[in-house]
């Protein structure tokens, strides 16, 4: 079933989203500042490119707590609205339903990204 839904995640955008995530990413490390939210949009589009038989694991302290309020501030906010509301809408049919329950793994990991580890089940 993993195999299955990464295969139809990948083909209906998957590959599409992974790949806006990795090229913000790099545009984020381009600068010293930008490195360690390069980190992090580099960690969702790993979650993005294969959700299926992956867990995200929270974790961190009270630097991670900082870094995420930023976070949330500049993108992650956005960022995880968007996943819920296409969440919301995969879950409309029954059919979508798996797909919706990843999107909103993603939400999370968008709004709240450091001291996250994404981890294979």
């Amino acid at each position: 079933m993993r195999l299955l839904g990464n295969i139809l995640w990948l083909v209906l955008g998957g590959l599409a989203i992974a790949f806006g995530w990795a090229v913000v990413a790099l545009v984020l490390c381009v600068t010293i500042v930008g490195i360690p939210l390069g980190l992090q949009a580099f960690k969702m589009a790993a979650l993005t490119l294969t959700p299926f038989g992956k867990t995200v694991a929270y974790g961190g302290g009270v630097g991670s707590t900082l870094a995420n309020i930023v976070w949330v501030v500049l993108v992650g906010l956005w960022m995880a609205i968007g996943y819920v509301i296409a969440g919301a809408a995969n879950c409309v049919t029954i059919i979508g339903i798996p797909f919706g329950i990843q999107s909103f793994k993603m939400a999370k990991l968008a709004l709240w990204p450091f001291g996250a580890e994404i981890r294979n089940l």
